[in-house]
């Protein structure tokens, strides 16, 4: 990133979307420390295995606390550090790769607990890191370096996993719009409960749709990525699932409900009603 860091740059491939999703989270993040005051260290990144995971180190000079966990397991991780300390604003980033193959199975579990955290991840359709195998995004009959023959499974749809999983705020965005998608993961952050925020961010090495997200007037490629219309409702669950339905990439906040009370909020109601006994009255239940 600079001469005076080297030990954090960044070793994507030139032109990688991560590159915008990094400057996105950079970008919300200090918007985070402008209108809290609080220090960075307040701040946790949790990552996984795969070129996402060069994002729990963000900005020059203080760093959030980062935490390069295993493979599909940084929700688990981001657990953890949640309940151990509540007041911790905690930021999942994840890949396509690892987040919905072998981490898929955390994703129902954190939504029913409505776990206050952020997740940003990464879609790029394919394993970037470990040159290029099929991922669950991945087009079906897609050929890559595991799928010679063509994908066999069907193509998997984040959003709609989502929502069925119960997410209380679903968001979709894309890498090369940072400021928009800036704005997205701010909203996430200061959600309270399970926040997903999706990205499409292209692999410029294996999987490079970039152009037909983008488009290109000049030669009549269509944007995939289309915004959200103003008149959507996003506290509308019927309308979030209606609206993902529909032709493209939808950009912006797809549903979010504020009304449901958080996993730590919970665990404070239940606190409030466990009798709590001394040692000495613990130690009487014995007899000697």
């Amino acid at each position: 990133m600079s001469k005076r860091n080297p030990e954090y740059d960044f070793k994507w491939c030139p032109g990688c979307g991560d590159f915008g999703v990094r400057r996105a989270i950079e970008f919300a993040m200090i918007d985070r420390l402008e209108n809290t005051d609080l220090p960075i260290e307040n701040n946790v990144v949790v990552a996984g295995i795969g070129c996402s995971g060069n994002l729990v180190h963000l900005l020059e000079g203080q760093q959030p606390y980062g935490i390069h966990g295993i493979h599909g397991r940084s929700l688990p991780i981001a657990f953890g550090v949640k309940m151990a300390n509540p007041e911790l604003n905690v930021i999942v980033v994840a890949g396509d790769g690892d987040f919905l193959s072998i981490g898929g199975e955390h994703i129902g579990p954190q939504a029913a607990r409505n776990l206050n955290i952020c997740a940003v991840v990464m879609d790029n359709g394919v394993y970037g890191l470990t040159k290029g195998q099929s991922s669950p995004t991945s087009k079906s009959g897609a050929i890559t370096s595991s799928t010679p023959f063509g994908k066999i499974e069907a193509q998997a749809d984040p959003l709609q996993l989502y929502l069925t999983h119960g997410a209380t705020f679903v968001a979709s965005g894309f890498s090369g719009q940072p400021r928009e998608l800036a704005q997205l993961i701010t909203r996430g952050m200061n959600h309270p409960g399970f926040a997903m925020v999706h990205v499409q961010s292209p692999c410029t090495t294996y999987n490079d749709f970039f152009m037909e997200m983008k488009g290109d007037a000049k030669n009549g490629i269509a944007p995939l990525v289309q915004p959200i219309p103003e008149e959507h409702d996003a506290s509308n669950i019927d309308a979030a699932f209606e609206l993902i339905q529909k032709p493209g990439v939808p950009i912006g906040v797809i549903y979010e409900d504020s009304n449901v009370a958080t996993l730590d909020q919970k665990v404070v109601d239940m606190r409030s009603k466990a009798r709590v006994r001394d040692a000495e009255a613990l130690l009487g239940d014995f007899e000697f």
